[in-house]
């Protein structure tokens, strides 16, 4: 990112003054396309890191994947999450591997320590084993072996750029963003798998899209209706117990889809009509451009046991985002107090200041 691609979102005070500015850019696209409003630029090219997860899955789902193994939606969900290795993900986990017929040695994942606090720590006292199934990106990587079954694929070497697979999850997130797969920047993600960037509007239309895919010829519209409705009714398979997706998507009921993505990404789907009667359906990114470095960095500190709630900047700029769209009530706002515009505590629990957004929508 550019400075000057981005603007002030967040501030944190200590006593009178401002101790910290977290820049950054957020775009909220319509499903036409149509972008409604934009802070920082809205072109801005940025990986999407986990928050491509849907897409990722979109291939195999659209291609009747879903049926052919009998998944459950909460099996669904989980190929779309950046889960936090509970008992309960692993166990939806090896459920898909028992329809599958693989287990957790074919995922290529890698290994780190859970990101639910109680279970690493459970786990560290107990001396039980660790096991890439409790990898947040385990789902993910089961999703792209259960496509190469699918369609009759060797799994080996599965998350190579030129497998089949990947060229199929590039070129359906090129139709969903109308970036050409030659214009995406590729790299590698922390679980090894490819990753790819496009620009935030591209990305935010193919969230609107996801939430409102009815101008999309089937199978498309069905697989992302599905896809929808999964991860929305099962939002504990998506992340985990205090997480800011798991939260913010139990609280609104399936009006809203979110999926965080590492370095600050976040980007949510919200209905037709959460918004207020006749509103439009909104996809919307958000990146904060110092990475929000208060999120657990999984590469650097992989076996650091700490519980990635959401970094403080993205997840203020959210709430403040879908306050403003009129997405959340006053009910659901008072529920979700913890990633809003709130004290800062220091050890003893005084409070010392407040973390706060700094910016006013204005819808075009």
């Amino acid at each position: 990112m550019n400075a000057s691609d981005v603007q002030p979102l967040v501030e944190v005070t200590r006593g009178a003054i401002v101790e910290s500015i977290h820049f950054g850019s957020f775009v909220v696209v319509e499903s036409s396309g149509r972008v409604s409003a934009a802070l920082g630029n809205p072109e801005t090219v940025a990986y999407l890191r986990s928050s491509a997860k849907p897409f990722q899955a979109l291939p195999f789902v659209e291609r009747g994947g879903v049926e052919r193994f009998s998944l459950t939606d909460r099996e669904l969900a989980i190929l779309c999450a950046s889960h936090h290795g509970t008992d309960a993900h692993v166990q939806v986990l090896q459920s898909i591997h028992r329809k599958l017929g693989i287990n957790a040695n074919d995922l290529l994942c890698g290994m780190h320590t859970p990101e639910d606090v109680e279970t690493a720590e459970r786990m560290f006292k107990n001396g039980e084993a660790n096991s890439p199934l409790r990898h947040n990106c385990s789902g993910k990587h089961t999703g792209m072996i259960a496509q190469a079954l699918l369609r009759g694929l060797c799994i080996e070497e599965y998350i190579h750029p030129t497998h089949p697979v990947q060229q199929a999850i590039f070129q359906t997130f090129s139709q969903m963003t109308g970036i050409p797969v030659s214009q995406m920047p590729m790299g590698t993600d922390g679980c090894s798998a490819p990753v790819f960037a496009v620009p935030m509007r591209a990305a935010a239309w193919a969230y609107a899209q996801l939430a409102d895919p009815s101008a999309l010829p089937e199978p498309r519209r069905a697989a992302l209706m599905h896809i929808f409705r999964a991860m929305t009714a099962n939002p504990d398979m998506i992340a985990g117990p205090g997480a800011f997706d798991t939260e913010l998507m139990s609280v609104a009921a399936g009006k809203i889809l979110s999926k965080s993505g590492a370095e600050g990404y976040q980007a949510l789907a919200v209905l037709p009509g959460a918004c207020g009667q006749g509103s439009p359906a909104y996809g919307i990114t958000i990146k904060i451009a110092d990475g929000d470095l208060s999120q657990r960095d999984r590469e650097v500190h992989a076996n650091h046991i700490a519980n990635d709630s959401g970094g403080r900047a993205r997840t203020t700029v959210a709430i403040e985002l879908l306050r403003q769209l009129g997405a959340l009530s006053p009910e659901q706002l008072a529920e979700l107090k913890g990633y809003d515009c709130r004290p800062q505590y220091n050890w003893r629990h005084i409070q010392v200041g407040e973390i706060r957004p700094t910016f006013k929508l204005t819808l075009s």
